[in-house]
C-alpha cells in the first residue's frame, strides 16, 4: 500500500463513519473511548517528561482526543497533524486554542523546522502504516526534536494476546477499514539503532504502566486507578544527539 493509498483508505473510512454515525463520527474515527484514552495519553506524556511550557508535536492527532485534555494543562506550543481535513477542523474547534497549530498533511512529513520540539507522539499511527512509512516518520520526528527530546508511540504486537483479535478481524474484513499493522520489538530496536535513537522504555499493552494522579473511567464503567494502560503497547525513544 502506498502512502497516498493509505490516505485514501482513511478518508473513505471517515466518510463512511459520518454516514453511519453522524453524531459520534469524529470520536469513533480515532477508535472510541475518546475521553478516557485522551486522559491516559496526556498522563503518559507528562510521565515521560513533557514540560508544561514545552512543545509537543502530535502526529495523527485525529479529532483532538489528546489535544482536548492536554489544552487544560499544556501552556506551551502544540502542533497537531492529520490526513483528514474534517478531523483537523473538529480538533481545532474542540480545543479552541488560537495559539496552537492544526495542519492537514498529505505526505509523510512534519511541517516544522529542525530541533524545535520537546516531544513527538504517534498514538494509533504506526498501527495504520507500512513499516517503511513508520521509519520515515521516526526520521522526521528525530529531525524536529531537540537534543534529548522524546518520541512516544503506541503499537500492536503479536506477543500480546489481547491484540490478536485485531489480526483476526483483518483476516475476515471486507477492505472497508484502514490497514492495521503489527510491529515487532526487534524491528523497533533496528529502527532506533539506524536512526541514532535510544530505546528508553517498552510497555506491553496488557500491563498497566501509566501513573494516574486520579482514576480514569472507561465507557463501559471500568475504572483505571493508580496505574493505567492504553491497550496498545507503548514505546519511548530518546533523541541521543
Amino acid at each position: 500500500m502506498s502512502a497516498s493509498g493509505g490516505r485514501r483508505n482513511y478518508l473513505d473510512f471517515v466518510k463512511g463513519l459520518r454516514r453511519r454515525h453522524p453524531i459520534r463520527a469524529m470520536e469513533l474515527a480515532v477508535g472510541g473511548e475518546f475521553e478516557a484514552i485522551g486522559l491516559l495519553e496526556r498522563h503518559l506524556l507528562v510521565q515521560y517528561g513533557l514540560p508544561v511550557e514545552g512543545y509537543l508535536i502530535d502526529v495523527g492527532c485525529g479529532s483532538g482526543r489528546l489535544a482536548k485534555p492536554l489544552a487544560a494543562w499544556l501552556r506551551g506550543r502544540y502542533l497537531g497533524t492529520d490526513v483528514v481535513p474534517e478531523l483537523i477542523e473538529h480538533a481545532r474547534t474542540l480545543v479552541g486554542r488560537a495559539d496552537w497549530r492544526f495542519e492537514v498533511v498529505d505526505r509523510i512529513a512534519i511541517p516544522e523546522r529542525d530541533g524545535q520540539a520537546d516531544m513527538v507522539c504517534f498514538f494509533s499511527v504506526f498501527t495504520h502504516l507500512l513499516h517503511e512509512q513508520s521509519y520515515l516518520y521516526l526520521e522526521e520526528a528525530r529531525r524536529v526534536l531537540k537534543p534529548g527530546g522524546r518520541i512516544v508511540f503506541s503499537f500492536l504486537e503479536f506477543r500480546i494476546p489481547s491484540h490478536w483479535h485485531v489480526f483476526e478481524n483483518n483476516v475476515r474484513r471486507g477492505g472497508d477499514r484502514p490497514l492495521d499493522m503489527f510491529v515487532s520489538r526487534d524491528g523497533i530496536e533496528a529502527w532506533a539503532s539506524h536512526l541514532g535513537l535510544t530505546v528508553e522504555a517498552v510497555h506491553p499493552g496488557d500491563e498497566p504502566h501509566i501513573i494516574l494522579p486520579e482514576p480514569v473511567t472507561m465507557e463501559d464503567g471500568r475504572v483505571q486507578s493508580e496505574l493505567g494502560s492504553l491497550g496498545q503497547s507503548v514505546c519511548v525513544l530518546v533523541n541521543a544527539r
